[in-house]
């Protein structure tokens, strides 16, 4: 008697990877399941490219705990941002004029980035979580940067005389996952930074690398930088675990 595996040699593979595959076919085409399935997702990804970050209340969440700073990048709206991204990776000169510059280990910025669903979903958790574990390291105000891109971090680091900034972003949304979060460390944050001297951490979701994790790994590169003094492809990802984390720091 046929079981359901025989009869579908595909859906073993299908229960442990969302990539589409043996979808099937009905006549010369995708059978209805599949096509709908696709244009769902291709929608989801549409909403947290053009999606909107409510800032304001986040703001709120996180300032019950810590200092917050709200910032604007130079693109003036989510179109200019999409079009422009050389604007989404400069900060809004009239925000930056009030940042004070202070004795600071680390930064963080939160960055709306690609993915909305993401920052909404995941990047307080992390946030949250690398605090909790980063001690007497001292953190600067948290930085939430509206229609940001990664680089937007470097300026605000230098503008708050922090050693090391971590920039918490929305990452591009695919086909499968729309909500993926990702982390960039860059020692010595300034204006020209290359992608080469960060670090980064991706795919912080619910089906990828679970936030507890996240943040020890976050929290392990941000130790390592500041003790070596860099980022980048001279710093390499090698935590063991928890317990690997040094404690001179």
């Amino acid at each position: 008697m046929s079981t359901p595996v025989d009869l579908d040699p595909f859906a073993r593979f299908r229960a442990v990877t969302r990539a589409r595959i043996g979808l099937g076919r009905a006549g010369d085409s995708l059978p209805i399941r599949a096509v709908l399935d696709f244009q769902l997702a291709h929608a989801r990804a549409r909403d947290a490219v053009h999606g909107h970050v409510d800032f304001a209340a986040m703001a709120a969440r996180i300032g019950e705990k810590q200092p917050v700073i709200c910032l604007k990048s130079c693109a003036a709206d989510r179109s200019i941002y999409l079009a422009r991204p050389d604007l989404g990776r400069r900060v809004d000169p009239m925000a930056l004029a009030g940042i004070e510059t202070g004795d600071f280990d680390v930064a963080f910025v939160i960055a709306d980035g690609l993915s909305a669903a993401a920052v909404e979903a995941h990047a307080e958790i992390v946030l949250s979580a690398c605090l909790r574990r980063l001690g007497d390291v001292k953190v600067a105000p948290i930085v939430l940067g509206e229609q940001a891109r990664v680089a937007f971090g470097d300026e605000v680091g230098e503008a708050l005389g922090a050693r090391l900034v971590v920039v918490l972003i929305g990452e591009r949304p695919g086909l499968s996952v729309p909500d993926s979060l990702g982390a960039y460390l860059t020692f010595d944050p300034k204006v020209g930074r290359r992608d080469s001297e960060r670090n980064c951490l991706s795919n912080i979701h619910a089906d990828g690398l679970p936030h507890e994790l996240a943040a020890d790994k976050i929290v392990w590169l941000i130790r390592q930088a500041l003790r070596l003094g860099l980022t980048g492809v001279d710093l390499k990802e090698e935590m063991g675990g928890p317990a690997a984390l040094p404690a001179d720091l």
